[in-house]
């Protein structure tokens, strides 16, 4: 056994990516965690991910096993690479030598039954090992051999104190339901952990630290071969550092000139307009001249295949595949159901963060709010929380968004999430002598001037050309413009 009173408020670590981030580090040492969830929440894996980081950190480990037999468990922690040789098992399930014998076990003491106690069993236990972990499962297992609430909660609450005088840190697992309630073990424990499913993902929450601070919230969990990962929600506020702002130009001088040279970096930016107007190949225009000067972009495209991408780029002189050899652009495509929203910032984090991306795309608001999993009632609040991760890093952020209306009343989006933006560019389709025509303009910039005019848009085999100011052109934003005068009919 190490440690001393000193150590109490020392963190173990609990094996489990992303979860001691949430911790503030791990567990607290000799501290006892209640970890509670339904059937196949995952409580299990998440108390041997606790001893495989014990045994890797040089510490003993025991398993009162009150549920699944050992071989099991043991089955269960080789599935999952999770190297827990080491650890000693105390098998008191219905399966085990103890409940196997003539004998029958009270969770009293023995002074007060007649009779073997099952707690001075685990002490005997404990003495022996002298454990540094231990995961009790589940812990809810001791109501059956209990006649009262009280004498329940007297005994737990002793065998607590005597595993913290052992300087052991504990979790002990609670099958969660409304037919066998927790809150007395709530009540005696140290930290709750909770791991629940809901909104199609597998969440984990900490409604109880004692003597720390933790990460609020709900955050995914996912659970694969690897064994159990923890995806904490994104907090913009928790991420920042310095950048000089500087201007990111498209290439095409006439649309510099409507921006006042460009993008400022470190911004956020939608193209605005309807489908087929020329959003996503815009905001590819600006990465492939960043690209020039070696600066890494991302693009996470959820409705446009990268084959798709690269036909459309390639065919306006865009050097794509030039682009992804060299690594200043990664395609990443995230298909319907296919990553929660936390698995999905984790990821723009790492390309920010480890890979240095300076410009990340996000490529469909529409596909964005259809695609992530557990985006809640507030399906645009994720995209807002990574905006602003994205200004806070310096990174220049670039927001393609829908609208479906392609004639009409005019809206900037139909989200209403146009505060997020510190530049919109609008894109719009316009119907003049039976031809469609586009045409591109600054709605606003909040970190300079620009030039307050519309200019026609084309895409063509050489690349985006804009053309002049269309001064006698009237409302172009209702979808059917009218000209003054002669001057361009």
């Amino acid at each position: 056994m190490t440690g001393s009173d000193s150590t109490a408020t020392e963190r173990l670590e609990t094996g489990i990516p992303g979860m001691d981030e949430l911790l503030g580090g791990g567990l607290r040492r000799r501290s006892a965690t209640l970890l509670r969830g339904a059937p196949g929440a995952g409580k299990t894996i998440f108390g041997l991910h606790f001893l495989a980081a014990g045994v890797q950190a040089d510490e003993t480990g025991l398993y009162v096993n009150l549920g699944e037999p050992v071989e099991y468990v043991r089955e269960t922690a080789e599935q999952f690479g999770l190297a827990i040789d080491p650890v000693k098992f105390l098998p008191l399930s219905a399966t085990g030598e103890e409940f196997q014998s003539d004998e029958t076990y009270d969770l009293f003491s023995s002074a007060e039954v007649e009779g073997p106690s099952l707690v001075e069993n685990i002490r005997e236990e404990i003495e022996t090992v002298s454990p540094d972990r231990v995961v009790i499962d589940p812990a809810t297992e001791f109501r059956y051999l209990t006649a009262d609430e009280h004498q329940f909660r007297t005994q737990i609450l002793g065998l607590l104190d005597f595993l913290k005088n052992e300087e052991a840190t504990v979790v002990l697992t609670s099958q969660a339901a409304a037919s066998m309630p927790d809150d007395d073990l709530q009540f005696l424990a140290d930290a709750v952990v909770t791991v629940e499913d809901g909104d199609g993902r597998r969440t984990v929450a900490i409604p109880k630290f004692r003597g720390s601070s933790t990460r609020s919230g709900r955050h995914t969990v996912t659970i694969s071969d690897s064994g159990m990962r923890v995806w904490p929600q994104l907090d913009p506020g928790r991420h920042g550092r310095d950048r000089e702002q500087t201007t990111l130009s498209s290439g095409v001088a006439e649309l510099d000139r409507l921006l006042s040279g460009g993008l400022t970096t470190g911004t956020i930016t939608f193209f605005s307009g309807p489908t087929g107007v020329g959003k996503t190949t815009t905001g590819i225009q600006f990465m492939s001249e960043a690209a020039r000067n070696g600066t890494r972009s991302v693009m996470y495209s959820f409705e446009e295949d990268t084959q798709t991408l690269r036909t459309r780029a390639e065919s306006i002189g865009i050097p794509f595949d030039e682009m992804v050899e060299t690594g200043t652009l990664r395609i990443e495509e995230i298909g319907p159901d296919e990553l929660t929203v936390d698995e999905f910032t984790s990821q723009v984090q790492d390309e920010v963060e480890t890979e240095g991306a300076e410009i990340v795309m996000i490529d469909g608001t529409t596909g964005f709010e259809q695609s992530l999993i557990g985006l809640g009632t507030d399906p645009m609040g994720p995209l807002v929380k990574l905006g602003r991760y994205l200004r806070n890093m310096g990174v220049t952020g670039i927001v393609t968004n829908e609208v479906h209306q392609i004639t009409g009343e005019f809206q900037a989006t139909e989200q209403k999430i146009s505060h997020l933006a510190d530049t919109i560019v609008i894109l719009r389709h316009v119907e003049h002598r039976g031809k469609l025509r586009k045409v591109v303009g600054v709605l606003k910039k909040r970190t300079s001037s620009y030039e307050p005019r519309l200019r026609e848009l084309e895409i063509t085999d050489d690349g985006i050309q804009v053309g002049e100011p269309l001064s006698e052109l009237r409302g172009i934003l209702t979808g059917t413009p009218e000209w003054e005068g002669t001057t361009g009919q």
